[in-house]
């Protein structure tokens, strides 16, 4: 199983960035897929999940209102669309998937990961 992440780069505060995750080598249907970040000297943190069948989706509060998560099914791709981009969006971004129980919010209940993409917004 791959999770290749990819759209990283610099870009100014307020601008967008789009993140890509492509999943090779199984199918994820019925569970969730999210993207969580890693800023320089902090723990990795929730950004967003989205359910690979139903299309749910969660949030952290950061990302609300700014972040939009989604997926093509034909492509196996989740997305991740950045708006408004602050500087403390900085981070390595990484997309994972489970097939785990438990809540979505918990990068432990995750058992597939990509390689991670950085993502630096300039003030």
């Amino acid at each position: 199983v791959q999770l290749q992440a990819s759209g990283g780069g610099l870009v100014q505060a307020g601008g967008s960035l789009r993140l890509f995750c492509e999943v090779s080598g199984r199918t994820f249907s019925g569970y969730p897929l999210g993207w969580f970040r890693q800023a320089p000297g902090k723990e990795r943190e929730f950004v967003a999940t989205i359910n690979w069948s139903s299309g749910s989706t969660y949030y952290a509060d950061s990302a609300k209102g700014r972040f939009t998560i989604s997926r093509d099914n034909a492509k196996n791709t989740v997305y991740l669309q950045m708006n408004s981009l602050k500087p403390e969006d900085t981070a390595v971004y990484y997309c994972a998937a489970r097939t785990l129980s438990g809540s979505v919010y918990y990068d432990g209940n995750y058992d597939y990961w990509g390689q991670g993409t950085l993502v630096t917004v300039s003030s």
